[in-house]
């Protein structure tokens, strides 16, 4: 299951996981769409392509909440 990281690791942006407009590599990585286009949609820290992440919604979030631990580097 996704960790569904709370904001965006290069800017700080928040990304909600009910949203759409967050973008992952396959280790999890996460961007909004700005900083992913801006990275031509390679992730710094690995090299990986940024994906669009799937949303999380209703119950499914409800049982299975998004992280709430900020990976901003900034």
């Amino acid at each position: 299951m996704l960790e569904m990281r709370p904001d965006c690791e290069r800017c700080g942006t928040d990304l909600a996981a009910d949203q759409h407009g967050a973008f992952i590599c396959s280790f999890e990585c996460t961007f909004c769409a700005e900083c992913t286009e801006a990275l031509d949609d390679r992730c710094p820290n690995c090299g990986g392509e940024l994906t669009d992440r799937p949303i999380r919604v209703g119950a499914a979030l409800t049982k299975h909440p998004a992280s709430t631990t900020r990976k901003f580097k900034g």
